[in-house]
């Protein structure tokens, strides 16, 4: 294992490679536009032996790697913001064809108007295309999550697309010391990829056929309700043998920093996660006791885990980097869900945060802990507005 400097993108580059991708499809779009330049780069010098497709959009990009992975091929792609949000509809078929492709999605903010810093909401806008979903903290989380990825949607009882996040320049462009294990680990983690069915010249197969509502269209929609599920229970087994194999901890579905004795926590996901350690850092120093929840796995959303924790602590707040029009912030709504029918609940208080890449800084989420202990209200607050305090 060697330690490099190595930015987000750089990172996943590395993870796919070592994954052995054997096809990338790859339109560019800001910012993930250095990944795919990255394995342009190893594809032509040899270093991965690799089939890289130049399509003329991130639609096309993902129909390559569905038939591809169709045909027995690990896959990659990488997009952000507009390019995923075109990227829609095969989304869906990425699902229901049961093709484990892998992608990277730099969050970027969605248009208009243009902006192309980070936010979750193109990202959010896919969670019910069927894809697991993980939100990386760091550059190192980038990498690790990737191969991940692979060994949890190329399990055959899941035998679903995964997507990695990580935030828009705060980590794809930002360097940050990153340990690249060695390819002979990799493979030990990550055996080639041997899929139930392929397609084979000459052998006739139907893929996505007509289905009206007495055959198996809501059957078929209960298997990968299924197979989700099962992902969760994958996650946990492929999160011990990460262990293993690299000797690095991988985290769970949530990952809590200094909840002990916690009279309330912020719950939050990617790189604002590591402005809350600073945050939760700085409150334990004045002496409130407050503590952090990072969520990693949004899909399969880990309900049990939330409910948990929404039984030890009395006062939660929840930081998106994303707002679902008419609803708010998704994390915040799904965690409230979770906690739905529970005696006893929390509360729990949604803030909206950094959207467009507006800085959010350590002191604003002390702010809002010391404003949600003086007794807050359960609706959204914006975090950061212009002009307002």
């Amino acid at each position: 294992m060697v330690r490099e400097l190595l930015s987000g993108n750089q990172a996943v580059a590395e993870a796919v490679r070592l994954a052995r991708a054997q096809v990338i499809a790859a339109y560019p779009i800001t910012p993930q536009t250095t990944i795919i330049e990255r394995l342009a780069e190893l594809v032509g010098s040899g270093e991965l032996e690799a089939d890289y497709i130049t399509v003329e959009s991130e639609h096309s990009a993902m129909a390559a790697c569905v038939a591809a992975s169709l045909a027995g091929a690990r896959t990659f792609t990488a997009t952000s913001s507009q390019g995923l949000l075109l990227m829609h509809e095969l989304l869906h078929w990425t699902s229901g064809q049961r093709t484990p492709v892998v992608m990277a999605n730099v969050n970027r903010a969605v248009a208009p108007p243009w902006n192309i810093w980070a936010d979750h909401s193109d990202s959010m806008a896919q969670r019910d295309t069927g894809w697991i979903q993980m939100y990386a903290e760091t550059n190192q989380e980038a990498l690790d999550a990737t191969l991940f990825a692979y060994r949890v949607a190329e399990d055959r009882s899941v035998m679903l697309p995964a997507m990695v996040m990580e935030d828009a320049f705060l980590l794809s462009h930002t360097y940050m010391p990153v340990e690249v294990p060695e390819a002979s680990d990799v493979d030990a983690y990550l055996p080639a990829y041997d899929p139930p069915r392929r397609l084979e010249p000459g052998e006739m197969q139907l893929f996505g056929s007509f289905s009206p509502p007495d055959l198996a269209y809501m059957e078929f929609r209960r298997d990968i309700a299924r197979a989700m599920e099962d992902a969760h229970a994958k996650m946990a087994e492929a999160a011990k043998r990460f262990e293993r194999v690299f000797g690095r901890r991988f985290p769970g579905p949530l990952e809590e920093y200094r909840t002990d004795g916690a009279d309330v926590v912020l719950i939050a996901s990617g790189s604002i996660a590591a402005t809350a350690r600073d945050a939760v850092d700085e409150l334990r120093r004045s002496g409130l006791k407050a503590g952090l929840v990072r969520l990693f796995v949004f899909r399969p959303f880990p309900t049990d885990e939330i409910r948990r924790i929404a039984e030890r602590f009395p006062l939660i707040g929840v930081v998106d980097r994303a707002y679902s029009s008419g609803s708010g912030g998704p994390l915040a709504t799904e965690s409230k869900a979770a906690i739905m029918g529970m005696r006893d609940p929390p509360r729990v208080e949604s803030f909206i945060a950094g959207l467009g890449g507006r800085d959010v800084r350590p002191e604003d989420l002390v702010a809002i802990v010391r404003r949600m202990v003086k007794g807050g209200g359960d609706h959204e607050q914006w975090v950061g507005l212009k002009g307002v305090t």
